[in-house]
């Protein structure tokens, strides 16, 4: 247990289900912009599928997703497949299948991988990197099925 509110592993799944959760919106529903910022520690960097990688800065890449949310991107739903979840100490990696779907209609999938670090009895994200998924790179199976892995 960790704090009486679960195992390492859990707690860092309701991490991943709230950043899921906090990014996706619609017309009727608003993203959760302080919920995703949460999750982070000060300073941790985003590396988005597009190449050359280049790091983003957290706050940057909510200025980007909420000016996508203004204007064409109307409606985002991130769903969680699978989630594969490593934890040595106070440090944890995850790997997470996902399923995104932008303004109802064009549906893709990535593999987002998670570095987390516990820092005062709570799982933080340090630093997140994530890649799409095609017919040449597809998900791996173990990260498919809504059955997760420990």
């Amino acid at each position: 247990m960790a704090n009486g509110l679960g195992t390492d592993e859990d707690l860092i799944r309701a991490v991943i289900a709230r950043q899921f959760a906090s990014l996706s919106w619609s017309e009727e529903h608003a993203p959760g912009w302080d919920e995703f910022t949460g999750d982070f520690l000060a300073g941790a960097s985003l590396f988005p599928a597009a190449r050359p990688a280049k790091p983003m800065a957290v706050a940057d890449f909510v200025d980007r997703m909420r000016n996508l949310s203004d204007t064409s991107l109307k409606a985002l739903d991130e769903t969680v497949l699978g989630v594969h979840i490593t934890v040595f100490g106070n440090i944890a990696i995850a790997a997470v299948g996902a399923e995104m779907t932008e303004n109802g209609a064009e549906t893709s999938h990535s593999v987002e991988m998670l570095l987390l670090v516990k820092s005062d009895g709570q799982w933080r994200i340090a630093a997140q990197a994530w890649d799409k998924a095609s017919a040449i790179n597809p998900l791996p199976d173990t990260l498919v099925s809504a059955a997760t892995s420990r």
